[in-house]
């Protein structure tokens, strides 16, 4: 699956258009996010290397475990959108955040929590325990 952040240079058509334009041997298809395409993984990954380079902080890519057409996944043969569609919509949504990440990186540092001495945490258990027992 290649997929297109919200803020892409390109649409799926002209996304489509270039893959057909690399002239491999795949099975390409449009979709409202992007395209899936499927063939052999060395020609796939080649196709996926080069429409990455056009937009790198905008195209992303994640494997589907089924052919596109596939009658155990494809909507025009259960008559629902696919199962992990939802899951891909959801993912979606998080990705103008990680295109402006990629496009902004910064250097962060976690912040590291210390450790509660035991003595706390024993007595943080037993408030909480004896709050369980009133109820």
């Amino acid at each position: 699956m290649i997929i297109l952040g919200p803020s892409a240079r390109l649409s799926s058509s002209e996304l489509v258009q270039k893959l057909h334009l690399l002239g491999l041997p795949l099975t390409i298809k449009s979709t409202c996010y992007g395209a899936l395409i499927h063939g052999d993984e060395d020609v796939v990954m080649e196709a996926v290397k080069r429409i990455r380079s056009l937009d790198p902080p905008n195209i992303f890519t994640k494997e589907r475990g089924f052919p596109p057409g596939d009658p155990r996944r494809c909507r025009g043969h259960r008559g629902a959108a696919r199962e992990g569609y939802h899951q891909l919509e959801k993912e979606f949504k998080l990705l103008g955040y990680v295109c402006e990440a990629l496009e902004n990186p910064q250097e962060v540092a976690p912040e590291i929590k210390e450790k509660i001495p035991v003595d706390e945490f024993r007595r943080i258990a037993e408030k909480a325990q004896k709050s369980k027992q009133k109820t």
